[in-house]
């Protein structure tokens, strides 16, 4: 589990996050629990399907003015991001990924938002 009363992400536990005020949890409150948080809004992540993240799932934030990716793999870790994934960022003209279980992920965005970085997050919520 991941608490931070600052924020933006101010808690995260299995298939459920909490960010400023709002719960987005796999069983459909908010957008579900594979997220996008870009520019600040909190998005569904709705191209993530299986354990392997194909570079096409990145779209959602390909084309924005942002520093730093974070992908949250899960839990524990599950989802597997091929070289080929990252390459596509990069090429987007992303000069950071950061891949880390969703937790870290969480905590890495946070810190990453609150020093003023221009960054997004993908995150899956479960496995």
């Amino acid at each position: 589990m991941f608490e931070d009363p600052q924020g933006p992400i101010e808690r995260f536990e299995w298939g459920r996050f909490q960010i400023e005020g709002t719960v987005h949890t796999e069983d459909g409150e908010g957008v579900g629990k594979d997220i996008c948080i870009l520019h600040g809004e909190v998005l569904p992540w709705e191209a993530r399907h299986g354990h392997r993240l194909k570079p096409a799932m990145l779209e959602i934030v390909l084309d924005e003015d942002i520093d730093v990716l974070v992908i949250g793999a899960g839990v524990y870790g599950r989802i597997k991001v091929p070289i080929r994934t990252i390459k596509a960022a990069e090429d987007a003209g992303i000069g950071r990924v950061i891949i880390e279980k969703s937790e870290d992920a969480c905590e890495a965005y946070n810190a990453l938002a609150q020093a003023g970085e221009k960054v997004a997050l993908l995150a899956h919520g479960t496995c």
